[in-house]
């Protein structure tokens, strides 16, 4: 909104010529978010602990998590609004890559309100049926498969994909590339969701995701810097930082009150579109395979749950103490907040790995 209404009267009042920059409106998305964040959060707490909307803690979790039952859900309600209000003040509302976006956290977040409503406010303790949910998930990306074909980011690259780390070497998938946007958009938004079991694991990943995958927007976005770093070239992608910024920014600001011990939790709601979101990214920067590397965390997390179901069934044993991983750990005797830092390290490291790859080409 600044930019289409501030930027234009530059001939008139010459410092309104840097909202034309996506750096300075990436920092002011940072810091919209976590301004916005710092005054919806408490609000937003105190009006679900007078609804009585808190966490339902399954009995069979780890027995530490028992004294988390009542604790304040749905947050991602929070992280939704603030990140749709920043997005909306700091970014260039016709760019296609930014309605693609906003299209996908209004859905997915539809579609994770849905989960949760059914299981904290209705009490179905299964909410909403992985049936309807995967349908629901695998309708965006049948929108968003539809749209790269006739328009996709690149077109002398519309069903290649970049090997990491490998200098122009790129794979041709043919039809089957179409069948890889439906397992992102879908394996992203669920992997998020099994993460997001311990207080600020979940949202903090994400932050390292979104700042990794923001500078791999700006670069493919400019031309010069793509050429140079010999990443796939998408016009206009640039300006998904601003969108990235500010995730990074209600991110951090939700943190505030998920860290341990929290005082929310996103749920469902939050969940669902932010892992969909960084997939949507990942596929619109032709970075698609690096997200196994920057979203490493929740891959682990995600096949640590496909073993265990597997490994039950064909052995009738468990692989692990207990599945998704992190609580594998808890039940190592690792303090709460110990995985989760951990975790996080993990993640920094993946995010440099990936940033590594710009130059080991």
């Amino acid at each position: 909104m600044f930019y289409h209404f501030l930027y234009p009267l530059q001939v008139y009042f010459s410092p309104f010529n840097v909202f034309q920059y996506i750096t300075f409106r990436a920092s002011g998305a940072i810091i919209t978010s976590l301004v916005v964040s710092f005054f919806l959060a408490p609000r937003m707490i105190k009006t679900f602990k007078r609804l009585h909307i808190g966490q339902h803690i399954r009995p069979e979790g780890p027995p530490t998590h028992l004294s988390k039952a009542g604790t304040p859900t749905m947050g991602g309600i929070i992280i939704l609004l603030v990140l749709l209000i920043s997005t909306f003040l700091w970014a260039k509302l016709t760019n296609p890559f930014i309605i693609l976006c906003i299209i996908s956290i209004v859905w997915l977040g539809l579609l994770g309100f849905l989960d949760d409503y059914l299981k904290v406010v209705k009490k179905h303790t299964k909410g909403l049926r992985a049936l309807y949910k995967v349908g629901g998930q695998l309708i965006l990306a049948f929108f968003l498969v539809t749209y790269i074909y006739f328009y996709p980011p690149n077109a002398d690259f519309v069903t290649k994909v970049n090997i990491p780390f490998m200098k122009d070497l790129f794979l041709d998938l043919g039809i089957f590339y179409f069948v890889l946007v439906l397992f992102i958009i879908v394996g992203a938004s669920n992997a998020v969701n099994l993460t997001d079991g311990l207080d600020g694991l979940a949202i903090g990943s994400i932050v390292f995701a979104a700042l990794t995958y923001a500078i791999f927007a700006y670069f493919a976005g400019h031309l010069k810097f793509s050429m140079y770093l010999r990443i796939i070239p998408v016009s206009d992608s640039g300006e998904l930082v601003v969108l990235l910024a500010a995730m990074v920014g209600a991110g951090l600001g939700f943190l505030w009150f998920n860290t341990y011990p929290a005082e929310i939790f996103m749920g469902d709601t939050g969940s669902l579109f932010l892992g969909g979101t960084i997939g949507v990214v990942a596929i619109l920067v032709k970075q698609e395979l690096l997200l196994i590397i920057v979203g490493g965390i929740f891959v682990v997390e995600a096949v640590s749950v496909i073993l265990q179901v597997i490994s039950f069934k064909i052995r009738g044993k468990r692989i692990f103490k207990m599945a998704p991983l992190h609580h594998h750990f808890e039940l190592l005797g690792w303090a709460e907040p110990k995985v989760v830092i951990r975790f996080w390290v993990i993640a920094i490291v993946l995010s440099l790995v990936s940033l590594a790859s710009l130059k080991l080409r």
